[in-house]
């Protein structure tokens, strides 16, 4: 049975011809604004006074008043078993992972654990207005099948891969290039292209996977070409020595997984601080993708991204919270410590108009998904946030003093967080948080 709503209230997203250098043409905005659904995909996208016209008898409308309504949210960098370790107080990256993340990651061995872990951390995306995510689940492998059949029953859009470490991990998390090859294809064969759901091919980072290992990553990626590739690229000046030392023969970081032949159009690199101007060439070269983790970034003090850089190298950029590392479910938070970097480096500061493209129609195209998910084009899916922009005392009245469009953005970035997320739609229909 056909089942068709109309959502109405302000809406706003980009165009399929997202155009950044005039922001004007990049997006559509209606003040009343009327977005139809019809089986869970979008039918239409406008104003409500002419769209209201076209419905058929008996449509549900439903009137969300003055809030916005926008395309979920984008995360291209998270970790599903992390949850349990979000501020780890005082370490860096390699000694933080060892006292915190490791200990959290090795309770994913026990299935109860992992079950509740995983559809917390869903429901923990949802909640803040995440529709798409690309995560690494630990190394188990019964953990993951855990973590798709969790994002399945939500019919989210969820890209994921048991992580890959041979080495310089715990026992209990510890697999080995046979067992990585093995455990991968099985879990690939099982989930990838099933409903909403694709695979990464999710070697950690260099530091702890062997060349086997890394190998085995190369070959599953020529034995499924369609696949994700995801790791962490350069993340802390103490890790890029790290692999110095353990691949001296590498030109630099990116190089070791350009060896193995792991770059490309739907691989994403996590962080990508400390990265050069040739590294940067490469990812643009090559269609692969700088995932930026602000709240990560300055929580674990490894630096500050060179968004301005990225740009001017044309590298794909696209925005991840890095949970566990990241301190914060929401991509508006996300945003907001996003603004702060490029305000330090004080070259290109991030717009509103730039920074909502990224965790929107920009993150679909960083996932090689625009022709699904990202905006409000007839056809794609139904995956949308409702936003309060008066969810505090603090948004309500600064929003009184706005005149822009671009000045009510970009102060729903800096201030919203959790709290702004009214509702969030996952193909056409809204998810109620338990």
């Amino acid at each position: 049975m056909t089942t068709v709503t109309a959502h109405r209230g302000a809406i706003f997203h980009y165009k399929d011809d997202a155009n950044l250098q005039n922001a004007a043409d990049s997006y559509e905005y209606f003040e009343d604004g009327m977005l139809i659904i019809e089986d869970g995909k979008v039918v239409a996208a406008g104003e409500a006074p002419k769209l209201i016209e076209t419905l058929a008898d008996g449509t549900t409308i439903i009137d969300h008043g003055d809030q916005l309504i926008m395309p979920g949210f984008i995360d291209t960098h998270a970790h599903s078993p992390q949850a349990g370790a979000i501020a780890g107080y005082g370490e860096q990256l390699l000694e933080w992972l060892k006292g915190y993340i490791f200990p959290s990651e090795e309770k994913f061995s026990d299935p109860v654990h992992a079950r509740t872990g995983a559809a917390f951390f869903l429901d923990e995306l949802l909640r803040n207005g995440t529709t798409t995510a690309s995560l690494y689940s630990s190394s188990h492998k019964e953990a993951t099948d855990i973590l798709f059949q969790e994002a399945e029953a939500r019919n989210m859009r969820i890209i994921a891969g048991k992580s890959l470490s041979d080495r310089d991990v715990p026992e209990g998390l510890r697999d080995t290039p046979d067992s990585a090859y093995e455990d991968s294809k099985e879990l690939i064969e099982k989930w990838n292209g099933k409903g909403r759901l694709l695979y990464a091919i999710t070697p950690r980072f260099a530091p702890t996977s062997t060349k086997e290992e890394l190998e085995v990553a190369g070959r599953l990626k020529r034995e499924y070409p369609d696949l994700y590739m995801q790791t962490h690229l350069a993340e802390n000046l103490h890790e890029v020595e790290l692999v110095k030392s353990l691949f001296p023969e590498s030109k630099d970081y990116l190089d070791v997984y350009d060896h193995y032949g792991l770059l490309g159009k739907r691989t994403i690199f996590g962080h990508s601080v400390h990265l050069s101007d040739r590294e940067f060439e490469r990812i643009a070269e090559t269609g692969s993708v700088a995932s930026w983790c602000p709240t990560s970034n300055f929580f674990l003090g490894s630096g500050i991204f060179d968004y301005a850089r990225a740009k001017r190298m044309n590298a794909m950029i696209a925005m991840g919270t890095d949970i566990g590392g990241g301190t914060s479910f929401s991509m508006l938070v996300t945003l907001s410590e996003a603004y702060k970097g490029t305000a330090i480096r004080a070259e290109t500061k991030l717009s509103a108009f730039d920074a909502f493209y990224l965790i929107t129609y920009g993150g679909a195209r960083a996932l090689s998904l625009e022709n699904s998910i990202g905006n409000f084009s007839p056809g794609k899916e139904a995956d949308f946030v409702v936003l309060d922009l008066e969810s505090t005392p603090l948004l309500r009245y600064r929003m009184e003093y706005t005149k822009t469009l671009a000045e009510r953005l970009f102060v729903l970035m800096t201030l919203g967080d959790d709290r702004a997320v009214a509702k969030t739609y996952v193909a056409g229909l809204e998810h109620v948080s338990k």
